[in-house]
């Protein structure tokens, strides 16, 4: 039986510590955001306006070849961030910021909209969300040099994206997980909370 889990949040919302978990105590194969492969990262980091378009194009045909191998693959699968906070989230932030102009945009949303064709969409869908404090927090111990410079009103924004999002998707169940105290590994009654939530969904 095939069953796809998407895990979407913010940047440190604990998207990739549940899908670890997932892994880990159940089995289900692992598909991770491609963060370390794209060659424009640093660039975006650095001057987002100039390479907003170059790192969300490169995101965006990633998450899609993604896509197209969960979708070949038998049993349950979860996602480490899906798609659609690219598109939704991401890069409609960066639009609104002015790092992509409008010409910019209607190319990558059009793009976007082709793949939503090619796609189906997952069985369950996770939110994952934390205090901005929190995420900040983590941001900083994960240690990743190119993010530790990330604007707190990009945070902001981002979060205020994530939550209108959510409210608005209808492409499968949806369940929120409040991540502010994390503990996948060592607390038994959260994971057999979070199991009995996800096998009832499923």
């Amino acid at each position: 039986m095939k069953k796809t889990i998407a895990i979407a949040g913010n940047m440190g919302s604990g998207k990739s510590t549940l899908v670890d978990f997932l892994s880990r105590q159940f089995g289900v194969q692992p598909f991770y955001e491609p963060n370390d492969d794209n060659p424009y990262l640093p660039s975006f980091y650095e001057d987002m306006q100039r390479w907003a378009f170059h790192s969300q194009i490169y995101f965006l045909s990633n998450k899609f070849r993604l896509h197209r191998a969960f979708d070949r693959c038998e049993g349950v699968v979860a996602l480490d961030r899906t798609i659609f906070e690219d598109a939704e989230i991401f890069a409609t932030a960066l639009h609104a910021m002015g790092g992509m102009d409008d010409r910019d945009f209607k190319t990558y949303w059009d793009f976007y909209q082709t793949i939503l064709e090619a796609i189906q969409p997952p069985d369950l869908l996770i939110y994952v969300k934390c205090s901005i404090r929190t995420l900040r927090r983590r941001i900083k111990q994960r240690g990743r040099e190119m993010e530790q410079d990330i604007p707190l009103a990009y945070l902001k924004r981002l979060e205020k994206l994530y939550e209108n999002w959510v409210a608005d998707y209808t492409m499968s169940e949806v369940l929120v997980l409040d991540t502010e105290k994390l503990d996948y590994d060592h607390d038994l009654i959260y994971q057999l909370e979070l199991i009995e939530r996800i096998e009832a969904i499923l």
